[in-house]
């Protein structure tokens, strides 16, 4: 609503050619222009062509996830941005207008449905959690941990988990659907003077695909797990903007020390591919999320 109150003026626009997004300076008028892999433009009307619906998104982003986690990586998908910028819409969405989570959900089913091959079978699992002020929370039985928040242990072969989270077996999307819906229901949210309903923590769904293959020749089976996190991250924010305070400018400060923490994480991993550095400490201790997402940000991932 802030977007749309009198007096109010759009001062950024998107080139989808160049895949440029320009923004003005609000006194001056003159523009700089910072180049992306995916510009979009969502503000104008649907029935512009220049308009990037929900749809347009999952085509260039969601869908070559799906592919790397049939191919059994772990793969991650990270919304980042300032508080009021759309990541939950982008990943969520809402009836009509459903973001990456859902038409995600929608068609692992399809794919497992359709598949060809007698000898492999499917079993998918889902959990979904929240980080908040750097404790974690099992949004699909928001009552465990005595509010204290559940401990992210490591596993010596599967690497950082969450100790008692709820894992649950799921056959089809109405099933992953409903879980999901009850799950965003219990996320923690309140209102700053930039968003109404700013996320005030960082929100993990992961579907867990395990794909067994049977060698009748051999007599035995293999299993091809792919762990899938979707991830809605807290807004960053700066609390002049926000006008936070109390509880709201605590909430921020931990948001901001974990997307912190986060950027230290991908900015050494960037140096360990290319070899900038001889020897880089990857960070993953820095913060809750870092420590958790530890196998889906580096060995065996793909993250966009």
């Amino acid at each position: 609503e802030y977007e749309k109150a009198p007096g109010v003026r759009t001062i950024v626009r998107m080139d989808r050619t160049s895949q440029q997004t320009f923004i003005a300076h609000p006194e001056t008028g003159v523009e700089k222009a910072f180049a992306f892999d995916f510009s979009y433009n969502s503000m104008v009307p649907e029935s512009d062509p220049d308009h990037a619906s929900q749809d347009t998104v999952w085509q260039d982003l969601g869908i070559d996830v799906l592919e790397n986690a049939w191919k059994g990586f772990n793969v991650s998908l990270f919304a980042y941005g300032q508080t009021g910028a759309g990541k939950s819409h982008s990943m969520v969405g809402y009836p009509g207008h459903e973001g990456i989570v859902p038409r995600a959900c929608r068609e692992i089913f399809k794919r497992v449905d359709a598949n060809p091959e007698a000898n492999t079978t499917f079993k998918v699992e889902a959990s979904m959690l929240e980080i908040y002020s750097e404790k974690v929370r099992d949004l699909f039985n928001p009552q465990n941990g005595d509010g204290k928040g559940l401990k992210v242990r490591d596993h010596p072969k599967k690497g950082p988990y969450v100790q008692g989270l709820t894992k649950i077996a799921v056959s089809t999307y109405d099933e992953i659907s409903r879980a999901m819906d009850a799950g965003t229901k219990a996320r923690t949210v309140a209102a700053t003077a930039m968003n109404a309903t700013s996320s005030r923590a960082h929100t993990i769904f992961q579907v867990i695909v395990t794909q067994t293959i049977v060698d009748q020749a051999a007599g035995n089976a293999t299993d091809k797990v792919s762990v899938i996190s979707l991830i809605d991250l807290a807004g960053s924010e700066r609390a002049d903007r926000t006008g936070a305070s109390g509880d709201r400018l605590k909430e921020g400060c931990a948001i901001n020390q974990s997307l912190s923490a986060l950027g230290n994480v991908i900015s050494a991993l960037a140096d360990q591919a290319t070899g900038a550095k001889k020897k880089v400490i990857v960070p993953y201790r820095g913060s809750v999320l870092t420590h958790l997402l530890k196998s889906s940000l580096g060995g065996n991932a793909k993250t966009i």
